[in-house]
């Protein structure tokens, strides 16, 4: 029997960008999509280069990029046949859009460096994309513990990652999970050393027990409104802000 998800997502500009004037740079979006094996939630973060002039533009065009193809493909195809081909032409098409929008302000693409991480998610499994750091955490229906299917990216020198933009090519993690899974969240690196042990490569369960509580409490499917606004509050908050001053995007799910 196929269910429906019930979801909140938000993002905070980090206190660093508040100091300095400048936008948050991360950006995220989330739907639902009834493909022809069921209901798939589809939610996408992206992270804009701190060194970029438009990484908050590039990352908007990169997540609802992403987003858009997703859900053109889920119409008609369910979410287990999708291969890593296909998330390379989609690669490919936010890679065009950045280009055609450089062209169009006189600026190279790299001027809107951007991160993605993306999860689809429906009754038999999930499927992570994954470009740069920032992660996926999901919880299979009825265990305790929480996965990382694909682990940031670190580059070869301090806070450097991949990015969409990337010459020749990006640095793709392409992962299937064939388990069905119960709860998710999505998030930037604004927040992964927060969440994430980076010694043991485990995520911190408490926490996304915690955040998700409210979630799973919910009984009407779709983004909740107040929890979004309670979300974007707790992100912005000091318990959040005096740990981390970079922005913040994070988005959680949970099957109805």
């Amino acid at each position: 029997m196929t269910q429906a998800w019930r979801w909140a997502g938000a993002r905070s500009k980090g206190t660093s960008h508040e100091r300095t004037g400048s936008p948050c740079q991360d950006y995220g979006c989330a739907s639902e999509i009834e493909s022809p094996a069921g209901p798939v939630f589809i939610a996408v973060v992206s992270d804009g280069a701190g060194s970029a002039t438009h990484a908050d533009v590039g990352s908007k065009l990169a997540s609802t990029t992403l987003l858009r193809l997703a859900r053109e493909f889920l119409a008609g195809s369910p979410r287990s046949s999708i291969q890593e081909e296909a998330v390379w032409e989609w690669l490919d098409a936010i890679r065009d859009r950045i280009n055609v929008e450089a062209k169009r302000l006189e600026l190279r693409p790299r001027d809107f460096a951007a991160t993605v991480v993306a999860v689809l998610a429906d009754d038999s499994g999930a499927t992570v994309i994954h470009v740069g750091d920032g992660a996926v955490a999901l919880k299979a229906l009825g265990a305790d513990a929480w996965t990382v299917p694909s682990w940031p990216f670190q580059g070869e020198y301090a806070s450097t990652t991949s990015f969409v933009t990337d010459d020749p090519q990006p640095r793709l993690d392409f992962v299937t999970v064939e388990i069905q899974i119960s709860e998710l969240a999505v998030f930037s690196d604004g927040i992964e050393r927060m969440v994430l042990d980076f010694t043991s490569r485990t995520p911190h369960g408490p926490f996304f027990d915690r955040m998700l509580k409210p979630i799973t409490a919910l009984t009407t499917p779709g983004r909740d409104i107040d929890l979004s606004k309670a979300l974007q509050s707790y992100l912005a908050s000091p318990a959040v802000c005096d740990r981390t001053d970079d922005d913040k995007t994070l988005i959680l799910g949970a099957r109805l």
